[in-house]
């Protein structure tokens, strides 16, 4: 079901191909597990359909339509394009969208094995991907600004998820709102990176998606994912990689990625309590992530 009610289901989709899209509406159309804000359908082997879920507004759907094209072309990754977009109407009054497809398994439901090699490829795909935005690029403090202007959040994400260790997770908060502020330019920031929003194939990262929040920013957001991603002990092969990253954006970065811990920790327990947008599996998953920013490994 959506926001509006209607059950999307394979029929649906393929009757919004044949209205808007009827060269397409022939491919074999396949629901893809997973997704909150949005629902994925597979159609055919190398597209797949974006259905605008429980997001309330279509920024994020329309935000990817209008950057993606700008900025993948430069990813060392394969990442979703927009191919073809689709409209609301009559049997759907929401936006949906037609995009590559990202070949791969996402990481919530798998794992990286090849720990050095996924750790190069992340700094390669983050480096390509942080350069200074254009100057209309969409701006959002949700995944951009300073930690110490996110405190609210991260007070709240930890006094839902209440952990034993709350004061060790506070404390590497602390050094992160203190951290100096970044200098320079914005530069362009996936700003959402979490083991749901990567694929794995072969032991390693091979894709990134979910480019709705892609807004210029500090590069800190994505560096958490040194820790939120990628296994223990991989952290400091990434900022070798990466070397871009002063000491300011680490600290910055380690506080980020102990809220985002925290995020897939409180998801996790909202699954386990069958509230909306729960995910069950998100809550070992962000543990395992929060003791290796606490361990700085």
């Amino acid at each position: 079901m959506t926001g509006t009610g209607v059950e999307v289901t394979a029929e649906l989709v393929r009757e919004l191909l044949r209205e808007q899209h009827p060269d397409l509406a022939g491919l074999d159309v396949r629901e893809v597990a997973g997704g909150w804000g949005n629902q994925m359908w597979r159609l055919g082997d190398e597209l797949a359909v974006r259905m605008q879920r429980m997001d309330p507004t279509p920024e994020l759907q329309l935000n990817e339509r209008r950057w993606l094209p700008v900025v993948a072309p430069r990813l060392p990754l394969p990442v979703p394009v927009p191919v073809r977009f689709g409209e609301p109407s009559a049997r759907f009054p929401k936006h949906w969208t037609v995009m590559t497809w990202v070949p791969g398994e996402p990481l919530d439901h798998g794992s990286i094995s090849r720990g050095a090699h996924a750790a190069e490829t992340l700094a390669g795909f983050l480096r390509a991907l942080h350069v200074e935005a254009s100057a209309d690029a969409p701006v959002t403090r949700n995944h951009g600004a300073h930690p110490r202007d996110c405190t609210a959040g991260f007070e709240e994400f930890l006094q839902a998820v209440a952990p034993d260790d709350a004061d060790e997770i506070r404390a590497v908060w602390a050094d992160a709102a203190a951290a100096p502020q970044r200098q320079g330019p914005p530069v362009w920031v996936h700003g959402d990176l979490h083991p749901a929003n990567v694929v794995v194939a072969d032991g390693t990262l091979a894709g990134v998606v979910d480019f709705g929040d892609l807004s210029a920013g500090d590069p800190a957001w994505d560096l958490a994912a040194a820790w939120v991603l990628l296994p223990a002990g991989a952290a400091a092969g990434f900022f070798d990689a990466y070397a871009e990253a002063d000491e300011a954006a680490v600290r910055r970065a380690r506080g980020l990625a102990a809220m985002k811990s925290l995020f897939l920790m409180l998801m996790g327990q909202n699954g386990d309590r069958g509230l909306p947008g729960g995910k069950p599996h998100w809550g070992p998953v962000g543990r395992a992530a929060l003791d290796r920013v606490l361990k700085g490994v």
